[in-house]
């Protein structure tokens, strides 16, 4: 908070986070009073709205390490904003179908897919390599104080307004509004204070290059491959609390939201945690996956409303450790001029393995019941964490030059 420019990206981002939050709870609601949707059209949503990270964020990260973070920033941000404007205004016209939400998800997802790379990178810039692990703890403090504050006002809010399509979509266009906070704070900031990195120049290969870096970087595969069984298989909270709020529990728009309240509550206090931590050890990083892994298998077998909620935090608390300590490993032994195309690697695969898995938790929410979803979603999990630690430790042996010769590194992996 030493950082002027930290300050206004901060405060800017806090106010966004609040609409961001409120509008995954009113987009779910929404899909769900539209007649004949389930688990399946949830699914559906979710994986349209990540499936641009998955196919654009690579190339988003070349962007990004391209032309100023600080400009693209502004460009997705209104993006994202007008997709917002368009799902709240059908809403409120009380014409909303299930393909309109389909459509204007995909859109948004195009913005966020852009906006993700960009923003993580962006951070080391604001503050400078010896603050990153703070400013990274801080923003998660930020975006789960938001969703401590978010859901819960949204079911607040879309109950108040009688749970209908109309109610959902008032708030969904109170976010649309809520972008305009961090355009604001990016047009405040000096510029001359930022630790920008020259940008990139434009050359074949870019991508090849960023994912050539990766690939020798042992510690870096295992957190992909780590993330990767998090954000596909056990980050599926809209679709979970959903389903077991509505379906196992028999609850409506304002228990669901604090479900999405209590389980901020861990992971805001996961973030401050972090926060005061100057390094992150693997032992750590690993201890709170599994913890995660057997935390959700446990809230898949919860008997009532009230202990669910009550293992909602511990959950909040264990992912968000893992995220905190994997996006701020990437940062701080990333190569500056190759951080954008690095940390486009790893939300492709935190974000955009959600398209693949969040159908499936569906689909599976639907066939088996609700309870599943998480039972499989959390021993999914735990196969991961064996599976990290595999690959990391083939990645090591794969790379350790053999006996009289020299290993030889390309000059762009080369940390300065």
């Amino acid at each position: 908070m030493s950082h002027p420019n930290y300050r206004l990206y901060f405060a800017g981002s806090l106010v966004s986070n609040v609409g961001t939050w409120m509008q995954r709870v009113a987009q779910d609601w929404l899909v769900l009073t539209i007649p004949g949707n389930g688990g399946a059209a949830l699914g559906i949503t979710t994986g349209l709205q990540f499936l641009p990270v998955l196919l654009l964020s690579p190339y988003a990260g070349v962007v990004a390490d391209r032309i100023s973070k600080r400009v693209l920033l502004q460009v997705t941000q209104a993006m994202m904003a007008l997709a917002s404007l368009a799902l709240g205004l059908i809403a409120v016209l009380g014409v909303a179908q299930t393909w309109h939400v389909y459509v204007i998800a995909f859109v948004f997802g195009i913005g966020a897919a852009f906006d993700a790379p960009a923003r993580q990178a962006f951070v080391s810039e604001m503050v400078g390599a010896d603050d990153v692990t703070n400013a990274v703890s801080l923003n998660s403090a930020a975006f789960n104080a938001a969703r401590l504050i978010g859901p819960g006002l949204a079911g607040l809010l879309i109950g108040f307004g009688g749970g209908g399509m109309r109610a959902t979509g008032w708030v969904i266009l109170a976010n649309a509004l809520s972008y305009l906070a961090v355009i604001a704070q990016l047009r405040r900031m000096d510029t001359a204070a930022l630790h920008s990195p020259r940008p990139a120049a434009r050359t074949p290969g870019m991508l090849r290059e960023g994912v050539a870096y990766v690939r020798s970087q042992p510690k870096m595969l295992m957190i992909l491959v780590l993330v990767f069984f998090i954000g596909t298989f056990g980050m599926n909270f809209q679709i979970t609390s959903a389903l077991m709020a509505t379906e196992v529990f028999d609850k409506g728009a304002k228990e669901y939201g604090v479900l999405g309240s209590v389980l901020a509550i861990g992971s805001l206090t996961g973030a401050l945690v972090a926060a005061g931590r100057s390094q992150v050890r693997v032992r750590l990083l690993m201890g709170a996956a599994v913890a995660f892994g057997v935390l959700e298998i446990a809230a898949g077998l919860a008997p009532t409303y009230l202990t669910f909620v009550l293992l909602c935090p511990l959950l909040g608390f264990s992912v968000i450790t893992v995220l905190n300590s994997c996006n701020a490993l990437l940062q701080t032994e990333s190569a500056p001029a190759l951080r954008g195309r690095v940390m486009a690697i790893y939300m492709t695969i935190v974000m955009g393995g959600t398209p693949l898995g969040s159908p499936v938790i569906g689909w599976i929410g639907e066939q088996f019941g609700a309870r599943w979803t998480l039972v499989v979603g959390g021993a999914l999990v735990l196969a991961g964490v064996g599976l990290a630690v595999a690959v990391r430790r083939a990645a090591v042996t794969r790379l350790q030059p053999t006996s009289g010769s020299t290993p030889v590194v390309a000059p762009a992996m080369l940390r300065p």
